[in-house]
């Protein structure tokens, strides 16, 4: 039997079912990463259809029955939808590697009040636009690998063969310690989410990279 649920939620991901419906992966403070359906979610002259849309920040309404994999979405109301990320490309692209990596790497039904706090967080930071969104990302993606369980330690086997640039450690230890790396070499801030992208694949062999980073390159 479905149970009426009301909890907060990011949306993670849309995509078309038939003729007129849609799927949405959500990521809720209260039950996790769920999928649900969305009926009519392709008629665009659909509010509702509007609203839940990747990355948006909602308060949703579903029914819930633990014997399905995907619940009804009945309802949902906007608590951010963050303009000022999605009138940036560059915003855009680091906000879409935020919502890929809980999507695919995210356990289904775990709740995780933390990381949900973070990904509002961080994607608050992104709007207020105070630093460079690929900076932002690199503080997400360390907070995200040690909620993985896989926590990034300056000090690893992992680092044993590999000889990291100074600047890169340097810069590493800042976002580690929540401060300003100051002005720092564009080449080190991509560098280092390249790096943190392979020091992952090390550690989950499903992981193939962000698919974010490469679709908004080739734009």
């Amino acid at each position: 039997m479905s149970k009426i649920i009301k909890t907060e939620a990011v949306v993670l991901s849309k995509l078309n079912y038939g003729d007129s419906s849609s799927i949405v992966t959500l990521f809720t403070k209260e039950y996790g990463k769920l999928s649900a359906m969305l009926k009519g979610g392709r008629n665009p002259k659909s509010k509702l259809s509007l609203i839940v849309d990747p990355i948006n920040y909602l308060e949703v309404i579903f029914y819930n029955n633990p014997s399905r994999d995907l619940q009804i979405l009945s309802s949902a109301d906007i608590k951010a939808h963050f303009p000022k990320i999605k009138d940036d490309l560059d915003k855009l692209k680091y906000a879409h590697s935020v919502i890929e990596l809980v999507k695919n790497l995210s356990v289904e039904h775990e709740v995780n009040k933390k990381l949900f706090s973070g990904i509002i967080r961080i994607l608050e930071l992104m709007g207020e636009g105070k630093e460079n969104p690929a900076v932002s990302f690199g503080r997400f993606f360390l907070f995200f690998l040690k909620e993985l369980g896989y926590e990034f330690q300056l000090k690893t086997n992992y680092l044993e063969n590999i000889t990291m640039n100074p600047e890169l450690f340097h810069y590493f230890n800042c976002l580690k310690k929540n401060e300003s790396p100051g002005v720092v070499n564009p080449a080190i801030i991509n560098g280092a989410v390249t790096f943190l992208e392979n020091y992952l694949k090390y550690h989950v062999s499903d992981f193939k990279g962000l698919q974010s980073l490469q679709m908004f390159k080739e734009k």
